[in-house]
């Protein structure tokens, strides 16, 4: 074959497949077998090899490859990519439609679901797609091209398209894809993630684009931000976009508010069997010329209104309360009842937290109960709706489910506990706990193979890593000889950890990773802290009485002082700097982080604020200094706007750090 004859039939694979491509994960209407598309695909692949001259960055067999990135190219956006205002009413929505009629007597809207994902940019020059990136603070976002080229339903080029356009879409995970996911992550030991949108979302930002290609991401595109062509209505751009191959957002015109409101109650209806995740409907302005009209404000378009959908709640019928036992004793209820479907995935259990809860809500077994997700994430327990002809309260044992030792209620608080420091079910989860990332961060010791190791009574405390040996390891199923070693370098290496870490793995009760910091700083060595007073140790910034006893209580149990003995004989440094860093440009600031931010992590930004001397807080008060907000910032921003606190984005605070 020819040059010109291979660049002939690549042009013509190259179309057949694209066009496959959108009548497959488009308009979900394939015209050909896996089989066949599987051979057109194989014959392109061919061809590239053999005119490799002639391979096409553009290319179907291109939407996954390349080296891994180190690092995402920031991406100044042209036409910012906004946010709308937050309505939780139906009678919100009918005060936004008479505002807008007020100022546009005749004004039409779209309505359109709500997709729970996250937003996107694809900017096309010619018919060819050169930049795709994140939503980021709706200035600056990240340049995700490679990623956003796995999407297949996100088209590489478009034919008759203008010189330059630019569209937004919602990139999200499908429902099916997301329990698919999940399975997998629970099958390697892994945390999974707890919805479709935080799925979606790290799933994007892999810096290993064929990573993102095997989560089976989609797109609704619902927006033009600029074209060289001109359009009068939203409609007829959602159309035109539809004409040029994308997977645009399904939308009605209405006339009414009544009209708007059916809409919303029907997309509501339909919302437990879509595909997909929709966390509400918006609502916008048809008209192009009469958005202008309306305006906006320093924040949000005067033309368009989300209304978001409240708490999905679910009857269904409880048939049991398991009692489990966690790393610090603490005896929680856990509700087990039959399979509901809320926010697109499937529940079937969700804590009862204590004895007062289930008293105060006259929870019994057997019966109907009404179910939620707060915040869309976590399964609660609202009510119990009635009971059984012969149910009686529900009350927890006296005794450990695990080891049968004498539960005890804590002082000031609604938790039993179990007080056996010894027993089972703390010990697993304690050691899980000190080998975690935040604490000793042992590489390869995650909770299967804690479970292994006790259940091959190897190790009965976290002391007892560190007599393990490769030959022990070797021996068992899970572990080659290079792998045995490797943990045993790993347990090694974490000999060296900082006293905060190690005060922080071995679980005292209330001291969390800053807690332990300032503890240390205080007392900067484990002698120091066991000899402390809670008098003294209540004079840290940050604690209090409660905490400051749970200290002393703990490290003047015996079981604990031989511990820190018997880690001390085994190796364990346990130094710290107590000297506070040079950089103290945050001293006295008080920051809180809220929403998805466009780099950091919560965990890295949090550590950056800290290591210039600011306080990083979990909630907004009066104390704030500073909110750091990013992507779906919730109640925390609007908080913080209502007490005037300086609000922040990612870009700000990384300036304010150089």
């Amino acid at each position: 074959m020819t040059q010109e004859s291979a660049a002939a039939r690549i042009a013509a694979l190259t179309k057949e497949i694209e066009a496959h491509n959108r009548a497959y994960y488009v308009l979900d209407d394939p015209k050909i077998s896996d089989y066949e598309y599987d051979q057109l695909m194989q014959e392109l692949k061919q061809l590239e090899a053999e005119f490799p001259s002639l391979l096409s960055a553009h290319s179907p067999t291109q939407r996954v490859g390349g080296a891994a990135l180190s690092q995402f190219e920031k991406v100044q956006h042209t036409v910012q990519m906004g946010s709308l205002r937050d309505v939780f009413s139906l009678e919100e929505v009918e005060a936004f439609v008479a505002d807008c009629r007020a100022q546009v007597s005749a004004a039409q809207f779209t309505v359109e679901p709500k997709i729970d994902g996250l937003s996107v940019s694809l900017l096309y020059e010619n018919g060819v797609l050169t930049c795709g990136s994140t939503r980021g603070d709706g200035f600056v976002g990240e340049d995700v091209t490679a990623n956003l080229k796995t999407v297949m339903s996100i088209p590489l080029t478009l034919e008759n398209a203008p010189a330059s356009l630019e569209v937004r879409g919602e990139v999200y995970m499908p429902r099916a894809a997301f329990e698919h996911l999940v399975q997998e992550q629970e099958d390697a030991g892994e945390q999974p993630f707890k919805n479709p949108r935080n799925a979606a979302a790290g799933s994007l930002r892999q810096k290993n684009a064929a990573v993102t290609a095997k989560r089976r991401l989609d797109i609704f595109v619902f927006n033009i931000q600029q074209s060289a062509e001109a359009y009068t209505t939203h409609a007829q751009t959602i159309d035109s976009l539809a004409g040029l191959g994308f997977k645009v957002i399904p939308y009605r015109i209405c006339e009414t508010a009544a009209e708007i409101l059916s809409e919303i109650a029907q997309i509501g209806e339909r919302r437990g069997t879509l595909p997909y995740d929709i966390d509400g409907v918006v609502i916008k302005v048809n008209d192009l010329a009469e958005r202008e009209e309306l305006g906006a404000t320093t924040k949000v378009p005067k033309w368009a209104v989300a209304y978001k959908f409240p708490p999905e709640e679910k009857e269904t019928t409880l048939l049991d309360i398991e009692v489990n036992v966690g790393r610090t004793g603490a005896i929680t209820p856990v509700a087990v009842f039959e399979p509901i479907l809320l926010a697109g995935t499937s529940v079937s259990r969700a804590t009862l937290h204590n004895q007062d809860f289930i008293t105060e809500k006259g929870i019994c077994l057997g019966d109907r109960i009404v179910v939620r997700k707060a915040g869309e994430i976590i399964p609660e327990v609202l009510r119990s709706v009635s009971h059984a002809s012969d149910a009686v309260p529900y009350q927890l044992p006296e005794h450990c489910p695990v080891c049968g030792t004498k539960a005890v209620r804590d002082e000031d608080a609604s938790a039993i506990r179990c007080p056996n420091t010894d027993c089972p079910a703390q010990l697993l989860k304690n050691i899980i706990h000190f080998a975690s990332k935040g604490a000793m961060n042992i590489d390869g010791l995650g909770p299967a193979i804690v479970e292994m190791l006790v259940g091959e009574k190897l190790i009965a405390s976290v002391a007892d890593l560190y007599t393990l040996t490769v030959e022990q390891l070797s021996a068992l199923e899970r572990f080659g000889e290079k792998s045995a070693q490797n943990l045993v370098d790993a347990i090694a290496a974490s000999r060296q950890a900082p006293l905060d870490r190690v005060i922080f793995a071995l679980g005292l009760r209330g001291i969390g990773q800053r807690a332990a910091t300032l503890l240390c700083q205080k007392f900067p060595t484990m002698d120091a802290i066991l000899a402390a007073s809670a008098e003294e140790i209540a004079q840290i910034d940050g604690f209090g009485e409660i905490m400051a006893q749970s200290v002393v209580q703990t490290c003047s149990e015996p079981h604990f002082i031989a511990l820190v003995s018997r880690l001390r004989a085994l190796g364990l440094q346990m130094p710290f700097d107590a000297a506070p860093s040079a950089d103290q440009r945050f001293a006295g600031l008080t920051f809180v982080l809220t929403g998805t931010l466009p780099t950091l992590k919560r965990d890295e930004a949090k550590t950056m604020i800290e290591a210039c001397g600011g306080k990083v807080s979990g909630s907004v008060s009066k104390k704030t200094s500073v909110v750091v907000a990013g992507e779906e910032a919730g109640s925390k921003l609007t908080k913080a706007e209502s007490l005037g606190i300086e609000i922040i984005d990612e870009a700000e605070l990384l300036r304010r750090l150089q």
